[in-house]
């Protein structure tokens, strides 16, 4: 058998060294739009609407509509879009896609631990590492301007989520393989972070928001989403616009072949599990703002009267990073998001998995509501911020580190700040560019090119 050559970390810190002759660090900063001259931001708003139910476009447009931050966390193929063309040094990792702020928060792990972790893969492929760190820096300062933050304090925000990773990074790369991927971060850990950086009060907010977020349980959830029906057992409650059954229900036999689909892609001890319940009840929810107008169900199923279990199924479309990067369509996308996400996140649900919708459509299937924490961003200070900027860098090297290599990532980000401060240059110049790119959305939605579920005068006061 032929001897496989085995490199040192030292040798891949210095082949990750070399790489900054090829793409200096300082370029990061100098280059915000790789393909300035080809852009035209409503077409490609109106591209990222392929496919989704057009009765729900305009409440997505009524949420982007919302601020400069909801219209970046809407637009994450438009960003893709812009960093093609930008400098990358050529190290490939599993990335998120869509790495803002907002798609980081607690959940439970099957262990009923709460760990902090990455949350959205729905854009999940492998990319240059830089892509996933350039969007998280531009989300800080972009969500720093909307709360009213100094520029000094918005870029400082963004550079500590780059020093945060390439300080995690240096640390990784000196662990083996089998330790980062036992790794994770708890939320012990961030409240721990959060008293360190902001003060005590900011540990008692996440004290507060454990023990929320332990009372979130399906049999919580079944209480509050749930009612007796004429049958006698539960069925979900119509919430619209958010939350109600579809006109046309769905046919049976398709629902059964779904999960039984489905099924198939859990492990054989999970299947077991899975076998326990039985499907009662389906609905048709309205989620987030990018994937507002792609299809998501909630699923009530029971073992018992009282014994539920929600699943939610949400439509698992091409990512958005797939053009850019050269990487050919997969199979499957429902596949792509869940392989992704379980090789990303440092726990995934047990009930993860994937299936094919009776119409052709891909999607992917996960529990629904199991104790999530979500960023509270609306009342963060900038002390506050700044510590959760130091988390979700810290998290993004984790996970970057499963799905690529720490020592050579940490041997061109090197040991003194130039990547930070050139990512947080990139930052302020991004949020100055979706400041523009926003003015031209609400300009089309103004026109009527765009139709928004927001009326002209109602948007008149709401963008003063």
């Amino acid at each position: 058998m032929k001897r496989a050559k085995i490199l040192s970390t030292s040798e891949r810190r210095e082949a990750g060294k070399a790489l900054r002759h090829k793409c200096f660090r300082a370029t990061h900063g100098k280059f915000i739009l790789g393909q300035g001259k080809k852009r035209d931001i409503v077409r490609l708003i109106e591209d990222s609407n392929k496919g989704r139910l057009e009765s729900l476009i305009p409440v997505r447009y009524g949420r982007m509509l919302q601020s400069p931050f909801a219209f970046f966390r809407g637009t994450a193929l438009i960003q893709a879009h812009h960093l093609m063309g930008t400098p990358t040094c050529g190290i490939t990792v599993h990335a998120c896609g869509d790495c803002h702020l907002m798609n980081f928060g607690g959940f439970a792990t099957p262990e009923r631990n709460l760990v902090f972790d990455i949350n959205d893969f729905d854009e999940t492929l492998p990319a240059p590492f830089e892509w996933d760190i350039k969007r998280l820096a531009a989300s800080f300062v972009i969500a720093a301007r909307w709360r009213g933050f100094g520029s000094r304090q918005a870029k400082e925000i963004a550079v500590r989520a780059a020093s945060s990773y390439r300080e995690s990074m240096r640390r990784r790369a000196g662990t083996g393989v089998l330790e980062s991927w036992y790794s994770r971060t708890t939320l012990e850990d961030v409240r721990e972070i959060a008293g360190r950086r902001a003060g005590a009060g900011a540990s008692e907010r996440i004290d507060k928001r454990i023990a929320e977020a332990r009372k979130q349980t399906h049999e919580h959830v079944f209480n509050r989403l749930t009612a007796p029906s004429k049958r006698g057992l539960r069925r979900i409650i119509d919430q619209p616009p958010l939350l109600y059954h579809a006109e046309k229900q769905v046919n049976q036999r398709a629902i059964a072949a779904f999960f039984k689909r489905y099924r198939e892609t859990l492990s054989e001890e999970r299947r077991m599990l899975f076998d326990r319940y039985k499907v009662v009840d389906v609905a048709v929810k309205v989620v987030g703002v990018g994937s507002v107008g792609t299809r998501c169900l909630v699923a009530l199923l029971l073992a018992a009267p009282n014994d539920p279990l929600f699943l939610q199924v949400k439509e698992a479309r091409p990512s958005v990073l797939e053009r850019y990067t050269g990487h050919k369509p997969v199979p499957h996308n429902g596949q792509r998001v869940v392989v992704g996400q379980r090789l990303m996140q440092s726990a995934s649900d047990i009930f993860l998995g994937w299936s094919r919708g009776p119409t052709g459509r891909d999607f992917y299937v996960r529990q629904l509501r199991d104790m999530k924490v979500a960023p509270d961003v609306e009342t963060q200070t900038p002390q506050v911020m700044r510590a959760y900027a130091e988390v979700c860098g810290l998290v993004l090297a984790r996970a970057h580190d499963k799905a690529g290599d720490a020592a050579m990532i940490a041997g061109y980000l090197g040991r003194v700040d130039h990547f930070d401060e050139a990512i947080g240059d990139y930052a302020v110049g991004y949020a100055d560019q979706v400041e523009k790119d926003y003015a031209t959305f609400v300009k089309a939605v103004r026109s009527g090119r765009l139709k928004s579920d927001v009326s002209p005068s109602r948007l008149s006061t709401a963008l003063r």
